[in-house]
């Protein structure tokens, strides 16, 4: 069989985890973006903040990043990281009736953190989503996308629309 670009597959073609052992330890971050769509009254209730569950975006802060520390326990093939910084804004986009999150996640280490950085934003925008659901269950969540990384072997990369 010849040898695929996919890292997580060996030669034979089987899943395995990437060995990074031999890999430089250097200073590495990812960047990521999305957003969650919704009625203007389901956003208008998470603003002023008399939404009966209490303090949406607070809450979905910290429910990001806590995930971004779970996520080798979510992805099969992630690599546990000691991660060093997790920031996570939330900004009310009231003209666009949704709730914009980008995330940052840095580490000092073996393997990039744009996982990590993926999957706190996801779940943020996820607890909002279940925080708000009873009022609004068409929201949507989208345009979840890392939009830089770096560090490592192949350096700096930045979204070009980014």
């Amino acid at each position: 069989m010849s040898h695929s670009p996919l890292t997580h597959f060996n030669a034979a073609g089987e899943a395995h985890m990437v060995d990074v052992g031999d890999k430089a330890i250097t200073q590495r971050q990812a960047v990521c973006e999305g957003y969650i769509e919704m009625q203007p009254e389901t956003l208008a209730l998470i603003v002023s903040g008399t939404h009966k569950k209490g303090d949406v975006l607070g809450i979905a802060r910290i429910a990001g990043i806590m995930a971004s520390k779970k996520t080798a326990d979510l992805i099969p093939l992630c690599h546990p990281l000691p991660i060093s910084h997790v920031e996570l804004s939330l900004q009310a986009q009231t003209d666009l009736h949704r709730v914009y999150c980008q995330t940052t996640v840095k580490t000092t280490g073996q393997t990039g953190v744009e996982m990590e950085a993926l999957t706190a934003t996801q779940i943020a925008l996820l607890t909002i989503y279940d925080m708000c659901k009873a009022v609004d269950r068409g929201m949507t969540i989208q345009g979840v996308r890392l939009l830089e990384k770096s560090g490592g072997k192949s350096g700096h990369w930045r979204r070009d629309d980014a």
